[in-house]
């Protein structure tokens, strides 16, 4: 297996000098710099020399400009500049955050309740902001959360956005673990709604110590938390420090079905602010512009939806995955699961403001067709009459005791800028076929992510110059591979 690859160079950039290397991703380097004037450290997101093409550099364009619109906002990465190196690589400067993001807290601390519903409903002003003005993350999780000097969480890494309208399509990237059924479809769609999913699965996590649907001692492949996602009641958090209204907060949200969760992340907010009271906790305010406040009365009903109503702006292309994230190693505890859903609360309480700084962006760029995989049909109820705007594609139940091939003559050639493209072939190919992919590390599971092609780019990945990946078919019922092929090439 092989090692991280180097980092790539630090550029010389004009008024900054540089201090250290923070992190590796698949398309861009973050280095720590220190600026002349003002006087501050910043974080600079470097693209690699051997990824810039056209669509890396627009998404590059696109992170920029949507992370400077948003930026303004307290608990919202701040960017400082955005721009080209002398080398002709592009980069960003952002404010720098020292402390321990939640991708890192949420494995190894012990987090309060207390400070869960604080975060939470910090993150949930965040991305209600970024509704406010049409934009959806699509990729709210743990690592885009970044932990500013004064301990307020920073939402990061707006690289994979889109404008509201454009919801999710087929060129969606996101994480497994904390994305909703309807982005793991076979035809992806999403709206804000999403995003409330993900934000409940980043606070579940932090709660939880592990992703929602991760099985702690058992199998976490891609397909089986797909399953899981898709079917499998959200487990209980194993705590006994975790109030019920609390949980059913977070079930609400991460309600398999659209239509049944919070229609919004400030509606997520206004629940989390009333579990608070309920504590007799202080309760946490919002930043929210233009919104009624109540900061003193969260137990009133939600104001009209018309403080929030998305406005239409100009419509911005969505970024272009390399490949979704699967969970860490997962931890020993054992979890009980869920028989029936909770009941869905009929109220949602109000709202309040507060405030916060910034961060960096997080390493791994997503890049390649992310259609999602349906295991299996959901066992769910879609309710009344649901909209045809919340309703996302569920092929039935899966065929089994049919063999599904592994691919054939899988192998890799070097390029001139360093990449590896490896090819493969289906031998018995079908309509909807799709192939789940990922390089394989000493370090544990390979990240993993759907293709519609047979074949796929690598930056390499190891001192020894050396890539190693793993391919699987995926038939469009849910049935793939019994085993993945798995070549390396140097």
């Amino acid at each position: 297996m092989t090692a991280r690859r180097e980092p790539s160079a630090p550029p010389t950039l004009p008024g900054y000098r540089y201090v250290r290397l923070l992190g590796l991703g698949g398309f861009a380097d973050v280095f720590l710099y220190r600026q002349d004037l003002p006087v501050r450290d910043v974080a600079v997101k470097v693209l690699l020399a051997g990824s810039l093409d056209d669509d890396v550099r627009e998404r590059f364009q696109t992170e920029a400009n949507l992370m400077a619109q948003l930026s303004h906002h307290p608990s919202i990465v701040t960017i400082h500049q955005a721009a080209i190196a002398a080398d002709g690589r592009p980069y960003l400067v952002m404010e720098y955050c020292s402390r321990p993001g939640l991708a890192q807290r949420y494995r190894t601390e012990h987090v309060s309740v207390h400070e869960a519903l604080r975060i939470g409903i910090r993150l949930a002003s965040a991305v209600e902001a970024a509704h406010s003005v049409g934009i959806l993350h699509r990729d709210i999780k743990p690592a885009n959360v970044l932990t500013t000097d004064f301990g307020w969480p920073a939402l990061t890494d707006f690289g994979i956005a889109a404008t509201v309208g454009q919801g999710g399509g087929a060129t969606v990237g996101m994480s497994i673990p904390w994305s909703p059924p309807e982005l793991l479809a076979e035809h992806p769609t999403g709206d804000e709604r999403s995003d409330v999913y993900s934000l409940a699965a980043t606070i579940y996590s932090l709660l939880a110590g592990r992703t929602p649907f991760e099985v702690p001692g058992g199998s976490n492949s891609a397909q089986d938390l797909v399953t899981r996602i898709e079917r499998t009641p959200l487990p209980q958090l194993g705590r006994q420090d975790v109030p019920p209204a609390l949980f059913a907060v977070l079930e609400r949200a991460m309600a398999k079905h659209p239509s049944r969760r919070y229609a919004s992340a400030q509606a997520v907010a206004r629940a989390l602010q009333q579990v608070e009271a309920d504590l007799g906790l202080p309760v946490t305010p919002l930043d929210l512009p233009d919104v009624p406040l109540a900061p003193d009365d969260v137990r009133q009903p939600a104001q009209s939806d018309d403080a929030t109503r998305l406005r239409p702006v100009i419509e911005v292309a969505p970024s272009t995955p390399t490949w979704a994230a699967v969970p860490e190693a997962p931890t020993s505890d054992g979890l009980p699961v869920l028989d029936v859903p909770a009941e869905e609360p009929d109220e949602e309480p109000s709202s309040g403001r507060g405030r916060t700084v910034t961060a960096i962006v997080s390493g791994v760029v997503v890049l390649a067709a992310v259609i999602g995989v349906a295991a299996a049909a959901m066992n769910r109820d879609d309710g009344p009459n649901p909209q045809p705007s919340q309703e996302f594609s569920v092929p039935g139940d899966a065929v089994v005791g049919q063999d599904v091939p592994s691919p054939t003559g899988l192998s890799g050639t070097r390029q001139s800028d360093g990449t590896f493209v490896f090819t493969w072939t289906n031998p018995q190919p079908a309509e909807g076929d799709r192939y789940l992919w990922g390089v394989l590390s000493a370090t544990g599971d390979p990240e993993l992510a759907f293709v519609p092609t047979t074949s796929v780019a690598v930056p390499p990945t190891g001192d020894d110059g050396q890539v190693c990946i793993q391919v699987t078919i995926v038939r469009a019922d849910g049935r793939s591979s019994d085993e993945p092929t798995k070549a390396c090439a140097s």
